[in-house]
């Protein structure tokens, strides 16, 4: 496909609430008003053929288009796109482009089932491209982490409020870049893909986040998009400790406070901020979990 770099696509603004206020019944049995998360069914159409149907909060629709074409390498660049159209009275995507895809056919034909919440899929074609990435290593100080989770501590607004969903954020030594929340971490993951190509944002020096587990579709996933490190409260899978190892990525899983581990890249974790050690009387809190 030849990239198109006139103009960038056309994007529809189309945001759905994020929670819904229902009545439940407490263990007094009194009846209160809660707020349960969205959940809707979105279909993705790419040159009016139907990709795929994730269900998904609906509270950054386009971007999480945009960042699922582009993880799935349905399309190579941001200027490949002519259009993202959502819209919730049919419960549509319709992403156009400027040039025929050639490729969607046989990609549909080869798709995996992974782990991640809701089923998601990974498509032919991808370990071809992440042969092609440059992940390079980089430096990440140990109190540059903490700091990271700090910052993150206060994010959680939709899982405080009425939970159901996972968090992804996108960070620099010195900020939360951008942080969204969706009823599967893979979807949040492809919604900052997405902001990451409207928005022009550089990947070589960034730290990716997520509350879920370290499968190999997030692996696939942040390596796709060319960032160098990856970053959870969770704990990792043998597939996505095969993938960073294969493409470089460095994984830290178990994050939280002033722990963490490394199961790829410590080479590249500069330890500027040791905690205390532990007293000899103190168990080793890995040994707990």
């Amino acid at each position: 496909m030849t990239t198109n770099k006139i103009k960038k696509p056309q994007i529809s603004k189309s945001i759905r609430p994020q929670t819904k206020n229902v009545i439940a019944t407490d263990e007094y049995n009194a009846e209160r008003e809660f707020p349960i998360t969205g959940e809707l069914p979105l279909t993705i159409y790419l040159n009016k053929k139907e990709i795929v149907t994730l269900m998904t909060l609906g509270h950054h629709p386009e971007s999480l288009v945009i960042g699922y074409l582009r993880n799935q390498g349905f399309v190579k660049s941001f200027y490949d796109l002519k259009s993202i159209q959502v819209d919730w009275d049919t419960n549509t995507a319709a992403a156009v482009t400027h040039d025929p895809i050639e490729q969607i056919e046989n990609q549909l034909t080869h798709k995996v089932v992974t782990s991640g919440c809701g089923q998601g899929t990974t498509y032919g074609g991808i370990w071809d491209d992440l042969k092609k990435k440059n992940i390079k290593d980089k430096k990440l100080k140990q109190s540059t982490i903490y700091k990271i989770l700090k910052l993150l501590h206060e994010k959680n607004e939709i899982y405080r409020l009425s939970g159901a969903v996972h968090g992804c954020a996108l960070c620099s030594e010195n900020e939360i870049i951008d942080f969204i929340e969706d009823v599967g971490r893979h979807n949040a993951v492809d919604a900052i893909a997405g902001n990451m190509w409207i928005n022009e944002i550089e990947s070589s020096n960034k730290i990716f986040y997520t509350t879920g587990r370290l499968t190999s579709e997030m692996v696939i996933k942040v390596a796709q998009m060319e960032i160098p490190y990856l970053l959870s409260r969770s704990g990792i899978t043998e597939m996505g400790y095969n993938v960073a190892k294969e493409t470089g990525v460095t994984l830290l899983g178990r994050a939280k406070g002033k722990h963490f581990l490394i199961y790829n890249g410590s080479e590249n974790i500069v330890f500027d901020e040791k905690p205390r050690p532990r007293a000899e009387n103190t168990p080793d809190i890995w040994k707990r979990r």
